[in-house]
């Protein structure tokens, strides 16, 4: 697609769905859904043609990414987070390992993966979750602040967690399936990989985060740098994470998440951009991938297992997800509704597609063709049926909980501050 035909097809969705923005919440229509939905109509009236190969494709998915990440995580207040006594902690250590195991099971008997790995490859993919999708859920005020806070938390790590996962499983996969060129490794291997990804990643963002913070907080007061570069400087923080951890060998998604996370708890005056940028260049971004999800669904769709594809797609968003999570939080005092509301939303959206797009890189047979098949199918289905259900089931469980004592675990520590530090 021509750039001056991508150009007038974006400004004609925002423009769009901007005319009715104030509206759509109450209507339980998501941008994303509409976004998506414009993108299908634009392949399917032949205005766009997006080549999925294309190296733009995935820097601009990566890009989207690490912004949404790090502002993301400059909202986060840590020492409430830490009084919150780890609902965030379980469902990240126990939830997301047992949703890739449960995942990887189911997989391996509906699709007869030649290699179990492919099956906990593709469960992989799908356990990150994507709160941009759930958006009412996390920004609403009739949900419980602990609860939403949780989901955040969780979307903003799990995809970080789960990308040395997803790697160490392909080269598991490359060594099973034994490719030309490919290089036996021993389980050493797999185990430094992913301590270097998941303790040089934060490490990393940390320090970026922190010095970085305090090296424009001081140039900002000395009058030596301009409101617009102070800006941009706290923006660049989040790639400067993200490069710095990937040259020393770490995970730069959890580098940008990690130096988010202590910009916003150490330098929270500086902060004030990257909320507006969240609302406005921020969410422009997101939306855009969400239309260019759209315009390849369907020429990227391509399987004779439609039944078995959609059927695993529709596991993935509840049992496999729903049942982990409640595992998860057993213990926790939290009330049933909890475990089946915080299990639900779990969306899939941005990481997935990225994590698939990496993965059809460094493997590509027809395996990986099926997983990637079924990514789109649960990410579209994710899209409609938590963008549709966001509002409503956000009423509903909040009358279900607001009829309980407020000394309930889902109202701890919610009453005492906002969990967002803006």
């Amino acid at each position: 697609m021509e750039l001056k035909y991508a150009l007038v097809a974006v400004s004609l969705s925002v423009l769009a769905f901007g005319l009715i923005s104030n509206k759509s919440d109450s209507h339980s229509v998501s941008a994303p859904m509409v976004f998506v939905t414009f993108g299908l109509l634009g392949y399917l009236f032949g205005f766009s043609r997006v080549d999925l190969s294309h190296g733009f494709i995935h820097g601009f998915l990566e890009i989207t990414l690490i912004l949404v990440l790090f502002t993301d995580a400059s909202k986060i207040n840590l020492k409430l987070l830490l009084k919150q006594q780890g609902i965030p902690i379980r469902m990240l250590l126990i939830g997301l390992p047992l949703t890739i195991f449960l995942g990887g099971i189911g997989a391996h008997y509906i699709f007869q993966f030649e290699s179990i790995w492919y099956a906990f490859l593709l469960a992989a993919i799908l356990a990150p979750t994507d709160a941009a999708l759930g958006q009412v859920v996390v920004s609403s005020k009739v949900v419980p602040v602990r609860i939403r806070q949780s989901l955040s938390v969780e979307s903003g790590l799990n995809d970080g967690i789960a990308l040395p996962i997803i790697l160490m499983i392909l080269v598991i996969a490359k060594s099973v399936v034994g490719l030309e060129g490919h290089e036996e490794v021993g389980v050493s291997h797999w185990v430094l990989f992913a301590a270097k990804q998941v303790i040089l990643g934060p490490v990393a963002g940390i320090v970026v985060g922190l010095y970085g913070g305090k090296i424009i907080s001081r140039a900002a007061n000395a009058s030596w740098m301009s409101h617009s570069f102070q800006d941009l400087s706290l923006l660049a923080l989040s790639f400067l994470a993200f490069g710095f951890a990937e040259i020393i060998g770490g995970n730069g998604f959890i580098a940008a998440f990690c130096g988010g996370l202590t910009l916003g708890n150490t330098a929270k005056n500086l902060c004030d951009c990257l909320y507006e940028f969240a609302e406005s260049q921020g969410q422009l971004l997101t939306l855009i991938v969400f239309l260019l999800i759209g315009t390849v669904v369907l020429p990227q769709f391509h399987t004779v297992s439609m039944i078995q594809v959609l059927f695993y797609a529709l596991l993935s968003l509840t049992v496999f997800r729903m049942l982990p999570v409640s595992l998860s939080l057993i213990g926790s005092k939290l009330k049933l509704q909890s475990h089946l509301f915080l299990g639900w939303f779990g969306p899939r959206g941005l990481a997935s597609v990225l994590f698939a797009l990496l993965m059809l890189e460094e493997l590509e047979n027809p395996a990986t063709e099926l997983i990637f098949s079924v990514v789109l199918a649960t990410v579209f289905m994710s899209i409609f049926m938590h963008g549709i259900s966001a509002s409503p089931f956000s009423k509903i469980y909040s009358r279900s909980v607001g009829k309980a004592s407020k000394d309930i675990k889902e109202f701890r520590a919610a009453e005492e501050s906002s969990m967002m530090n803006q």
